[in-house]
């Protein structure tokens, strides 16, 4: 990447100018105050949650020509976006899917905003379109989510959503004819398509009333069976909670057809799992009836439930469920818990394929069906694999690699030989010699050692004055592995140090280390993350005047948090789709399926009181904070963006310095997912921009 160099004090005399120059919107404020065990709580921006409001969309309006006026004076910001979109320009491809003697593969040829369905016959046969999403729209915003072949591999059911949104409709299309019949089921989320005979079950809820589809509660989830070529009114109710209307469900079918499981999650935090014959009589039945384990189906075998479980065991084991006497004291354990966490399970061959994770990098090994290890999977570095999707009788499987600085790879594997073969790589301009990734450890405030990722040029000098892009998440039992992203090539070539911290409240290693970052706890993630920035400066990595702190939902409100926690600490903050408002996230669309994680203000006064500690908008309060871009969308149907709304509006009026706090308001676009490739080059080249600019860098 070329270099634009400006003297580093004219920088920051032109940077200092932008932000005094900055006239935030006037935002209104209302007298609104809600009790909570007898502490009143001011919410003055309550307005901003009318998201289809005229005043609100007025107020989006004049925040975007602020950001924007004030993004499209950086003058390096186009070269940044001609960067990624250079790199991003590679052809791309997902793993492939057998399908009886059929291959479907997901496919982009570089910048299409979508990926591209092909189908061909045998390993061999010609590539043929099967659907093409980019087609059903002109901006390239309708995406395809869950999809499955029915089993006589006549029937292609596949869900699309439109601008991001969680709300989906099923179509389904005859593989003959490569047309759709009449079939088309509205409003469908959280939900798979598990075909039995000539239909499939999926799940639903009722239509939200008009105008209100964003960010109405969701409740009353539904499981249904489709018939083929029958209207959605007649689809026959299968599973519904009269009685809690916060339960989610969904269901699949074993792979012999002959029964139907369902899955009761509680929340985010565990999950039922029911079961029953099918073509016969009798009602559901427990299988696992406690949703305070994750549970995970992974096959059926000999009369067996195989299960994924982390009851008695933090790391996880494979247990074999009797399913005519399914009590625990019946279960079989085949893969013990170990000092690894047990990250995943597939069965194919007649072969269990497990994938475990140690520090948060991925080891593959080949058992058999009594839990016996056969085999590795040597993979080629430190990262994270990918599929090894198929069914029981194949002897062949696909998986992808990926690590910080290479990715994509997909190599097909040979269960009988146990061997590897690349079947695609892709060929990114960039020189990823140049880079290198290790691990660190460091310590938290109460002494707990977390681990890290940091990738940067080879050669590095630990100067304190690099710019560092700090990246963390925390929560929900999720982890984050090391992953190819095209996104940080033009940072890492500024001389970017990438940071990823493997907090508490994720998965990393285990329950354990998830319960340690959650509920009354979750202040832990936010010294984690405190914990990191202070270890990259004492080691001289980087100072307080070149440090990025960013995260997406859960992980922007790690952001929000920790920016109103240590203002001082940090250059910059980039809060995306995050949930700021801790007292109130649980009245908007899905957010109550995250109380088991987080607590709630309505379930008791300790919740309250440890929730309004750390809740971003209600943390604000006058100080010099660091340049701020708050990043969310319009459409934004997991977590609303009247989050980010009523942060940013606090933020400007509690704005002390004169660092920018500015939000980034997508229009067409939702949570993350289906986000069209030029939507994104556009966010991550305005990200990037202010990022540097603001930490004084301009190359």
């Amino acid at each position: 990447m070329k270099k634009i160099v400006i003297p580093s004090i004219l920088s920051l005399l032109i940077s200092g100018a932008m932000a005094q120059n900055l006239q935030y919107p006037q935002t209104a404020k209302v007298n609104q105050t809600d009790a909570y065990y007898g502490t009143q709580v001011a919410d003055p921006y309550r307005w901003l949650e009318v998201s289809d409001s005229a005043s609100v969309k007025n107020w989006v309006t004049e925040q975007n020509k602020v950001t924007f006026g004030y993004l499209e004076k950086i003058p390096f910001r186009d070269k940044i976006r001609k960067r990624l979109q250079e790199v991003w320009n590679y052809p791309k491809m997902g793993v492939p899917a057998k399908v009886g003697d059929y291959y479907i593969i997901q496919k982009n040829n570089g910048l299409q905003n979508q990926y591209v369905f092909y189908i061909k016959k045998g390993k061999d046969g010609k590539e043929e379109v099967l659907l093409d999403p980019n087609t059903l729209s002109t901006e390239g915003i309708v995406s395809v989510g869950n999809w499955s072949v029915s089993d006589d591999k006549r029937y292609f059911a596949y869900s699309l959503s439109k601008g991001g949104s969680d709300w989906s409709t099923i179509y389904v299309m005859d593989l003959n004819t490569r047309q759709n019949i009449s079939d088309k089921l509205d409003w469908v989320k959280f939900s798979g398509i598990a075909w039995y005979k000539d239909g499939f079950f999926y799940s639903r809820y009722d239509a939200p009333q008009k105008g209100k589809e964003l960010e109405a509660k969701n409740q009353y989830h539904k499981l249904y069976y489709h018939k083929i070529g029958t209207s959605q009114s007649q689809d026959e109710l299968i599973y519904t909670d009269r009685k809690n209307p916060l339960q989610n469900v969904s269901a699949s079918v074993s792979e012999k057809n002959n029964l139907l499981y369902v899955f009761l999650p509680k929340g985010t935090a565990g999950t039922a799992i029911h079961y029953k014959k099918l073509g016969g009589f009798g009602d559901l039945r427990p299988l696992i009836d406690n949703q305070e384990n994750e549970n995970s189906l992974i096959t059926t075998l000999d009369n067996h439930a195989y299960v994924l479980t982390n009851h008695q065991a933090p790391k996880y084991r494979l247990v074999a469920i009797p399913l005519d006497n399914p009590k625990v004291e019946n279960w079989k354990t085949v893969i013990a818990e170990s000092e690894n966490v047990l990250n995943g399970v597939r069965y194919i061959g007649g072969k269990f394929i497990a994938t475990y994770m140690k520090d948060a990098s991925h080891r593959v090994y080949v058992l058999d069906k009594s839990g016996k290890q056969l085999n590795e999977i040597k993979l080629p570095a430190l990262g994270t694999v990918g599929g090894f999707g198929g069914k029981e009788e194949d002897t062949e499987t696909y998986y992808t690699f990926t690590s910080f600085v290479s990715g994509g790879n997909i190599y097909e594997y040979d269960l009988n030989t146990n061997q590897s073969k690349l079947y695609f790589q892709p060929s990114v301009k960039f020189n990823a010699s140049d880079y290198e990734t290790k691990e660190v450890f460091y310590k938290s405030k109460d002494g707990k050692q977390v681990h890290m990722f940091l990738t940067h040029k080879k050669g590095l000098k630990r100067n304190g004055d690099n710019p560092t892009y700090l990246y963390g998440y925390g929560g929900f039992n999720i982890s984050v592995n090391p992953s190819f992203d095209v996104r940080m090539i033009p940072f890492l070539e500024a001389g970017g140090v990438y940071a990823v911290a493997n907090l508490r409240g994720g998965s990393e290693y285990g329950e354990e280390w998830h319960k340690d970052g959650m509920g009354l706890k979750k202040q832990n993630v936010f010294d984690d993350f405190i914990s990191a920035a202070e270890y990259l400066i004492k080691e001289k990595y980087t100072s307080s005047k070149k440090i990025a702190i960013s995260g997406r939902s859960n992980g922007g409100l790690l952001v929000g948090a920790c920016l109103t926690q240590r203002p001082d600490l940090f250059a910059v903050a980039l809060p995306g789709v995050g949930v700021m408002d801790m007292l109130r996230f649980h009245k908007f669309t899905i957010g109550w399926a995250w109380v088991p994680e987080y607590g709630s203000s309505e379930r008791s006064k300790e919740d309250f009181e440890n929730l309004l500690k750390f809740s971003p908008l209600h943390s604000i309060k006058p100080a010099n904070y660091p340049a701020t871009l708050v990043y969310t969308a319009d459409h934004d149907d997991r977590v609303v963006p009247a989050h980010s709304y009523k942060f940013i509006s606090n933020l400007q009026a509690n704005q002390k310095g004169t660092a920018p706090t500015l939000i980034r308001i997508d229009v067409d676009a939702g949570h993350g997912s289906g986000k069209p490739i030029a939507k994104q080059i556009d966010e991550w080249a305005d990200i990037w921009a202010f990022t540097l600019w603001n930490m004084g860098i301009k190359k």
